[in-house]
């Protein structure tokens, strides 16, 4: 039954314009509660909005009344804590279209509740915290195993890791403290709690929640239509197992719940390092041998944008134009797989002849020792050696083969994510590049005449667009007026900068948000940190201000001491 209108003053008053407009928010509700639902709409960048609302319950109704009616345009919607961003192309859908549609559906009649599929997670409850969990709450072990149990759980948002869903109850009662040490180590399968949360680690990380029980159910299944078992919305009940009798020689149920999960066959373990089996064998002959991979070299295309709501980043190109212009050069599609290399250092030799394009950063481009031009279409012979050498400026080449490189995808992607962990393995030595087709029906075209020069890697502007947190910082000025280095912690998941410390007035703790790469950062410490293509899809941070989506791909040939200095990006560019 629709939900109809309350008829209470004061929630439509509309929030300072500079901050953007707040939610229409008084609804009835079908049993005829009045459920005030008030917010702000936030600039998150060029290509987003940040829907901050006051409590978890206000994030499900609002993503329900968002994913109800999602006019075309809409990328991704992230439920977190206490807000939803909202992801689009502005080239669809206009960052004012989307404050209005949110405006509209926030304030909207509740949608008739859909029944949610139910999740049954099978659990033994043998976690190492659970005795002085319990303890430290004044109840049995027994008993705190029993109420997890006995809870029906929502999945509230993912995060942390893909697969990875925070789950929540109204039948929980119990606000759980985080460990005051992290665990290095938790297995695939934990089960653990953390403030009003219970969740499941589905690949084994690093961790700090209270860990009761383990799940051998499959989490994240990176082959399947939907990778994520627990989605947004879902249902989940846990079903206790017995524990092994003491006196039982059968292994530990942490390692029980390992052994349980289908073994890894030699062919998906090939797949899992990136190249198709069946092609493989189908293609014998036909491609590159790698010599000598470099400091790093992944398979990268435009990205799986779409999917942070399953907590799987958008990975992808770091700089996107140089690989889009590498396919272009070969009459590939645009979008087609190549190779980004990190630095320089890569050799491969070629088992059969190929056209090759080299873009990006720049060096020497040499096959069996002779120099060999980029941002041109080549012919690689079979049977040579394909050097790049160590690069003079910028940070990552580009190496797309004529029909693309073959590889698995993840989501529809053949990106490697450095962080998760999600697509090919970072090439090796011995590993085989594979055209994943037949030449294109389209010929190589023309020669471009574009005058392609090197990355300036010295002194780089970056344009900046407006951050949801701003006003955590003393003067948000002080971003703009100050000069930025890129310090050695800098790779795929993101950049470091080395500066003045910004100061904060700010010091308690952000509830988790979604993020988008280009998103900048700010920790306690006060040194930026600008979230790159692998990085993660929700964080605790202050975010100020974010690279406007023209300047990432300058951004991604930036190496440890180039100098940045970022100006505002002028609206609509």
């Amino acid at each position: 039954m629709p939900a109809s209108r309350c008829a209470r003053r004061g929630e439509r008053d509309l929030t300072d314009p500079g901050r953007g407009g707040c939610l229409p928010g008084a609804w009835r509700m079908p049993d005829g509660r009045c459920a005030a639902v008030t917010g702000r709409i936030l600039p998150f960048g060029d290509r987003a909005l940040l829907v901050e609302v006051d409590r978890l319950d206000d994030v499900l109704a609002l993503h329900a009344r968002l994913a109800a009616d999602v006019p075309d345009g809409v990328v991704d919607l992230v439920p977190a804590a206490r807000t939803v961003l909202v992801h689009v192309d502005p080239r669809r859908l206009s960052l004012a279209a989307t404050r209005a549609w949110i405006a509209r559906a926030g304030g909207g009649p509740v949608p008739e509740r859909r029944v949610a599929p139910l999740v049954e997670l099978p659990i033994v409850y043998d976690g190492p915290d659970l005795d002085e969990l319990a303890d430290a709450l004044g109840i049995r072990p027994a008993e705190l195993a029993e109420r997890h149990a006995a809870c029906e759980w929502t999945v509230a948002f993912t995060g942390f890791a893909p697969g990875f869903g925070y789950l929540v109850s109204a039948d929980w009662r119990y606000d759980v403290p985080r460990r005051a040490t992290p665990r290095t180590r938790v297995p695939a399968g934990a089960v653990g709690l953390a403030a009003e949360f219970s969740g499941a680690y589905p690949r084994e990380s690093p961790g700090g929640w209270q860990l009761i029980g383990t799940t051998s159910a499959r989490l994240f299944d990176a082959d399947a239509v939907t990778p994520a078992l627990l989605a947004p919305g879902a249902r989940v009940r846990f079903a206790a197992l017995p524990a092994p009798a003491a006196a039982s020689p059968a292994p530990s149920p942490l390692a029980a719940a390992a052994s349980a999960r289908p073994p890894v066959r030699v062919e998906t373990a090939a797949l899992a390092r990136g190249l198709d089996a069946h092609t493989r064998s189908r293609d014998e002959g036909r491609g590159a041998l790698v010599v000598e991979p470099g400091l790093l070299a992944t398979v990268q295309d435009q990205g799986r944008p779409g999917h942070a709501a399953e907590g799987i980043a958008t990975a992808g190109a770091a700089d996107r134009a140089a690989l889009r212009t590498a396919n272009r050069l070969l009459g590939n599609r645009e979008d087609a797989a190549g190779v980004e290399i990190t630095m320089g250092g890569f050799r491969a030799r070629a088992e059969s002849d190929l056209w090759i394009a080299v873009t990006g950063a720049w060096g020497a481009v040499l096959v069996d020792g002779h120099p060999m031009d980029p941002y041109a279409p080549q012919l690689w012979p079979a049977g040579s050696e394909l050097h790049l050498d160590w690069f003079a400026h910028g940070t990552r080449a580009y190496l797309a083969i004529r029909g693309g490189v073959a590889a698995t995808g993840v989501a529809g992607s053949c990106s490697t994510d450095t962080l998760s962990g999600l697509g090919p393995a970072p090439l090796r030595a011995g590993d085989r590049l594979t055209p994943a087709g037949p030449d294109p029906a389209a010929p190589i075209p023309p020669d471009d005449l574009r005058p392609w020069g090197p990355p300036d890697d010295t002194a780089i502007e970056i344009a900046l667009a407006p951050g949801p947190r701003a006003d955590w910082l003393a003067a948000a000025a002080g971003l703009f007026e100050a000069d930025w280095t890129v310090s050695n912690e800098a790779d795929r998941v993101g950049i470091r900068l080395d500066g003045p410390a910004l100061r904060r007035i700010r010091t308690d703790e952000l509830p988790s948000e979604g993020m988008l790469p280009g998103a900048i950062q700010v920790p306690p410490d006060g040194r930026p940190v600008i979230l790159g293509p692998d990085g993660p899809v929700t964080g605790g941070y202050p975010v100020i201000a974010v690279v406007a989506d023209a300047s990432r791909d300058a951004l991604a040939q930036a190496r440890p001491g180039t100098r940045l200095r970022f100006r505002h990006a002028r609206p609509g560019a």
